[in-house]
């Protein structure tokens, strides 16, 4: 930790304190989504496709716009780490930040992923999900965070010393690598700063450091997404479990997770506004 600061405080620090916070992206800015049509869509959803994410592994999906996807809970506590591209072009990507910045650090229904510069479009909607109880727990604990960034063999080594190679990262890595028959070295810039699904955290309220708790999601829980663009996606089932203790390790209890894909009525949808890339231009 860094040593505390000594420097003196000057006399207006009380004052200066005090200053009214502003949010930086006031929610009213947003064009919401129509959050009522894609319930009546919902109602019409047909499965089309699933895959099985191993525990300690990755998984690679497709979704085509206007579909809908669910990650799912099947045999006990696991929290998962999810990318997501345009299917067409790889270097539009889920951007966390930016996701971040427009709703808040943890997402639920009716947010929305956001993708990176300069494209910045809404890539998928949140539509329903089973853990929207939870809220903010007594220590200021939410889910589905956009705060933290995957766990990743370089870290781990950097804090441990040893190698490990089923962190989140390199499950991503590998299962993006697979889907677009890449190298590991190619796909691996591909990969990005995750949505931390199930995942169950937040920050010290002395120290502000991010930290983790055992996830309250349990199997038949699941989270919705509607496919704004074509998404190729990618899952890793944590080897961290529920992190309610560790990750990067194979000390936890690790479960596999399930991504489902529906098709729903695609007429109820044919006035949805699907998102072209963001509009600015430099002028030079």
């Amino acid at each position: 930790m860094t040593a505390k600061s000594t420097v003196q405080a000057p006399a207006d620090a009380a004052e200066r304190r005090a200053r009214r916070p502003v949010v930086v992206y006031p929610d009213g800015t947003l064009q919401a989504p129509d959050m009522a049509l894609l319930e009546e869509a919902r109602a019409t959803l047909e499965k089309i496709d699933e895959i099985v994410v191993p525990p300690r592994e990755g998984g690679a999906f497709e979704v085509p716009k206007g579909h809908f996807f669910r990650v799912v809970s099947i045999e006990g506590p696991q929290v998962g780490d999810l990318n997501l591209w345009n299917a067409a072009d790889l270097s539009e990507r889920f951007f966390s930040g930016k996701t971040r910045a427009l709703h808040a650090t943890h997402v639920s229904v009716g947010d929305r992923l956001w993708s990176s510069l300069p494209h910045l479009r809404p890539m998928a909607t949140i539509t329903h999900d089973t853990l929207a109880w939870y809220g903010w727990d007594d220590d200021g604990a939410g889910l589905h965070d956009v705060i933290g960034t995957r766990c990743d063999p370089y870290t781990n080594r950097l804090l441990s010393g040893g190698d490990y190679h089923h962190c989140c990262h390199s499950n991503l890595t590998r299962a993006l690598a697979g889907a677009k028959q890449l190298g590991f070295r190619e796909a691996e810039p591909h990969v990005h700063d995750v949505l931390n699904v199930f995942m169950c955290t937040g920050f010290t309220s002395d120290t502000h450091q991010y930290f983790m708790k055992a996830s309250p999601v349990r199997p038949g829980d699941y989270i919705e997404f509607f496919a704004e663009i074509d998404l190729i996606g990618a899952l890793s089932a944590c080897p961290g479990g529920d992190c309610s203790a560790t990750h990067s390790s194979d000390a936890a209890a690790c479960y596999p997770l399930k991504v489902e894909i529906f098709r729903p009525d695609m007429e109820l949808l044919k006035d949805w506004p699907f998102p072209e890339r963001n509009g600015y231009r430099n002028p030079e």
